[in-house]
């Protein structure tokens, strides 16, 4: 069960950190030269902290 969690959040989280990277290249008006780095980072900030909070939330 833990798999299909971590994997729920993981395709919700790359969603947002894509939703994040075409917010910014919006705002900034054109694309991003690094922009798979930049879309690397996002996704590894928002994973790192949330997968931590599951594992806290399930005592595992």
């Amino acid at each position: 069960m833990e798999i299909v969690l971590f994997t729920a959040v993981a395709i919700v989280l790359y969603l947002a950190a894509d939703r994040i990277l075409v917010a910014i290249e919006t705002r900034r008006g054109a694309p991003l030269a690094n922009r798979t780095v930049l879309f690397f980072f996002l996704l590894l900030g928002l994973a790192l902290p949330t997968f931590a909070l599951i594992r806290a939330f399930l005592g595992a």
